[in-house]
Order: C-alpha cells, then sequence, then structure tokens
C-alpha cells in the first residue's frame, strides 16, 4: 500500500525494526544506561502504555524518515543509510549534546543514547531501502 510514493507496510517494518533495535540496544546496555542515568531497579519498572507509546513514536518517525529518504532521492539502502547519519549528526546527536549538557548528564548517557538513535535510524533507513 502506497501513499504519496511512500510504502506504508515498509514503515511498519521499519518501525518494527528499530523497535527491537532499542529492545537489543538497551538489554544489553541497560545496566550501563541505568548507572549513567542515576538510576536504579525501584525507577524502572515495565510499563506497557510507555512500550505502545515507544511504537507508536517509533511509527512516525519511521513514516517522515520514509518522506525524507523519498524526497532526498531513490528508496535504496545506500540512501537510507545516508540519510540516517545525516539526520542523527543534524539533529537527534546535536539534541542530545545539548539536553545532556544543560541536564548535567554524563558523556557515557549522551553515548549510549545517541548511539540508541542511530541504531535506530541505521535500521529505519536499511529497512525503508530494502523494502521502498
Amino acid at each position: 500500500m502506497m501513499f504519496d510514493g511512500i510504502d506504508l507496510l515498509a514503515v511498519l517494518a521499519a518501525a518494527v525494526a528499530s523497535f527491537a533495535a532499542g529492545a537489543v540496544w538497551y538489554g544489553v546496555l541497560g545496566k550501563v544506561w541505568m548507572r549513567a542515568a542515576r538510576l536504579d531497579e525501584a525507577d524502572i519498572k515495565p510499563r506497557p502504555l510507555l512500550f505502545l507509546a515507544t511504537f507508536v513514536c517509533q511509527l512516525v518517525m519511521a513514516l517522515i524518515f520514509a518522506g525524507i529518504i523519498y524526497h532526498a532521492g531513490p528508496m535504496t539502502v545506500s540512501n537510507g543509510i545516508l540519510s540516517a547519519v545525516l539526520v542523527w549528526t543534524g539533529f537527534l546527536a546535536t539534541s542530545l549534546i545539548v539536553n545532556h549538557r544543560f541536564q548535567g548528564s554524563s558523556w557515557a548517557l549522551t553515548l549510549i543514547d545517541g548511539g540508541h538513535w542511530l541504531a535506530v535510524l541505521l535500521a529505519q533507513g536499511i529497512v525503508l531501502g530494502l523494502m521502498g
């Protein structure tokens, strides 16, 4: 199913892939992330609505990202990867750096969260490039 040149099935698959990438990322780095974020086990409680909201945000992100890639040129894996790196560098990494510096957060937290968002965008870019 297409919407103005964007394959909505590819958008859904990209959202699923990026949600899974985040699960793996924080599954591996969860304890380090908790220390960097100054949280403990009592602060982290699984909440189904939070995971649902996270997936909806990944879905919106994948739709908008598909539009960015589509308008930048053909929907290919290489354009997906290049777009991921450019969007991450220009918007996500810079935003995290500013926010974390004003919050007094550690650079470790910035690197962990920044790496997560890079992985999310790369997963989305690759899936959109493969399917789009």
